[in-house]
């Protein structure tokens, strides 16, 4: 990313689109419960379905999401795939928005576009 801290450099062109594809790719409940499970141990999508109270193909689809941004990954055991965390890094991103969202207080919440209103059920 042509950004340093955050600060973008005068002399380097910015180029926001790696980091709005990872945080795109953060921006669904599913996908930051499957990262919040995956953040304590490996896991199938038998367990994560179980777990989640959602449907195989769901948890399988934002696996998939995940995967693709290089999130998580998988290693075959036996009929199944065992998925895990490859990325830790995304634990301190999480870190970081709790202590973004304790400093806003219900502001975020409160958003007209992506406050509660527009959330989905996804389990614990």
């Amino acid at each position: 990313m042509a950004i340093k801290g955050w600060v973008a450099q005068a002399s380097e062109p910015v180029s926001l689109g790696a980091a709005s594809a990872l945080f795109h790719s953060l921006s669904d409940q599913t996908r930051l419960a499957i990262l919040r499970r995956l953040a304590s141990g490996e896991a199938r999508v038998v367990d994560l379905t179980a777990e989640l109270g959602l449907a195989q193909s769901t948890v399988s689809a934002h696996l998939g999401c995940l995967r693709d941004c290089g999130l998580v990954d998988f290693r075959p055991q036996g009929r199944s795939s065992v998925y895990r965390l490859t990325r830790p890094e995304v634990l301190a991103v999480f870190s970081a928005a709790e202590a973004l969202l304790a400093a806003t207080g219900n502001a975020v919440a409160l958003c007209p576009n992506y406050g509660h209103s527009t959330e989905r059920k996804v389990a614990r």
